[in-house]
C-alpha cells in the first residue's frame, strides 16, 4: 500500500522519514561540491583532527575494505592524506589536505544551512525542543560524533 497519509505520524515513521530527508539534503549538497556523500562524511569527520584508520572505520561504520577504498579515492582527489602515526610506527593517521580542509569547511557550512532550512518555519522553542529530544536519542544510543555542532544564526 503506497497511499499518502496526511496528519500525524508515529515516532518510527517520523525518525525513518527524517533520516531519508536529511540523507537527501546531504547527498544533494555533496553532489554540488563534486564529491560523494561518503566523502562528505569523511571530510566532516576529519575537520577537528586526523584519525587512525580503525577509529575512522568505527566512526563511519565502515568495514576496513570500504574505508580503504574511500580514503584511497579521497586521497587521489587531493582531499586527504595519510600521515605516519606519531605513537605507532606501523599505523597511519588520515587528515585533511589544505584543499580538503577548504572544501570540508564550505561543504559543512552549506550542508548545515540546508539542514537548518528544514526547520526554518519552526519557532525557536520548538527547534530547541526538537534538538533536545533528538540529542537524547543520539546520546542514549551512544552515536559517535560524526558531525560537529553548527552555530545557528539568530
Amino acid at each position: 500500500m503506497n497511499e499518502h497519509v496526511d496528519g500525524p505520524i508515529g515516532i518510527v515513521a517520523a525518525l525513518v522519514r527524517s533520516t531519508f530527508l536529511v540523507n537527501a539534503v546531504y547527498e544533494a549538497s555533496a553532489r554540488e561540491y563534486g564529491i560523494t556523500q561518503q566523502q562528505g562524511q569523511l571530510l566532516c569527520v576529519l575537520m577537528p583532527r586526523p584519525y587512525g584508520m580503525s577509529e575512522l572505520g568505527a566512526l563511519l561504520g565502515l568495514a576496513k575494505s570500504s574505508l580503504t577504498g574511500l580514503v584511497d579515492r579521497s586521497e587521489r582527489n587531493g582531499l586527504v592524506e595519510r600521515r605516519p602515526d606519531p605513537h605507532d610506527s606501523r599505523a597511519v593517521r588520515v587528515g585533511l589536505t589544505r584543499r580538503g580542509a577548504k572544501l570540508a569547511g564550505e561543504f559543512y557550512t552549506e550542508t548545515c544551512r540546508r539542514v537548518e532550512e528544514l526547520v526554518s518555519g519552526f519557532p525557536e522553542e520548538e527547534r530547541d525542543a526538537l534538538a533536545a529530544l533528538l540529542g537524547r536519542v543520539v546520546a542514549d544510543n551512544k552515536v559517535p560524533t560524526v558531525f560537529m555542532e553548527s552555530v545557528r544564526p539568530h
